[in-house]
């Protein structure tokens, strides 16, 4: 991998973990503000928090992994 693709593809990690983070306050704020009566916004905020975690932790094992074998 060249150091281009390899500081993309670290960009693209970094931008990931700030659209999960994002995700992740918004599930904070539905729980510290507007629950009980918001309980019907939980599963979009949940299923977009899991979707935006999952999405970032396949794109740090990519980087990760181009990493080590950059290494190698």
């Amino acid at each position: 991998m060249s150091d281009e693709e390899l500081a993309a593809l670290d960009k693209e990690v970094k931008k990931l973990k700030r659209i999960a983070s994002e995700w992740a306050s918004q599930l904070h704020d539905l729980v510290e503000d507007r629950l009980p009566a918001g309980y019907h916004e939980i599963p979009g905020i949940s299923q977009s928090t899991y979707d935006a975690c999952q999405a970032w932790a396949e794109a740090n094992a990519r980087l990760s992994a181009a990493q080590k074998a950059r290494a190698a």
